[in-house]
């Protein structure tokens, strides 16, 4: 399933985002540093509108047998959402609140689960961030909107260590 996922992503124009963190100090994300060993190792991809995410659940994250945990659910939720502000939004900031909604069991024998974010509100230096969870068979499992604090763009850079919305990005060859 994830194979056939990046065959589609050759095939049209969304860009796999890149993790300028990875080579940073003491940086150990549980949810996207790809060096953390129990770590979830999400990877982004930027599908114009929106921030996309496809991961395969380890049975490690269940809850009840072959039943992801919801509070894994919530995480990744959590953290497209953050990269949607990176690489969308031009900033870093922290998430002031979040409301989430299970509407079925995540099976982890249905194959990977697709995430997608993109903004579904904004006012002044709050982004409100609608997030979808999708599981293999493309049934919505859940569904959060997560209001994000935006920092500065300054305040990002020295705070956050935020490097800027084209480290997110490739840069073309020339």
């Amino acid at each position: 399933m994830i194979s056939v996922f990046l065959e589609r992503i050759k095939t049209i124009d969304m860009i796999k985002l890149k993790n300028p963190y990875a080579d940073l100090p003491g940086y150990n994300c549980f949810g996207c540093s790809p060096t953390n060993s129990s770590g979830l190792r999400m990877e982004f991809f930027d599908d114009g509108e929106e921030v996309i995410s496809l991961w395969k659940a380890d049975p490690d994250y269940q809850g009840f047998r072959d039943i992801l945990h919801g509070g894994i659910q919530a995480t990744m939720m959590d953290e497209i959402a953050s990269w949607f502000v990176f690489a969308k939004m031009g900033t870093a900031g922290v998430t002031y609140q979040m409301k989430t909604r299970f509407r079925k069991p995540v099976h982890i024998s249905k194959g990977a689960i697709r995430l997608r974010a993109k903004l579904a509100q904004r006012q002044r230096n709050i982004a409100s961030i609608e997030v979808t969870l999708v599981d293999g068979e493309g049934t919505l499992c859940s569904e959060s909107l997560v209001d994000y604090f935006l920092l500065s763009r300054e305040k990002a850079e020295k705070e956050m260590h935020y490097p800027g919305r084209e480290s997110f990005y490739e840069k073309p060859e020339k």
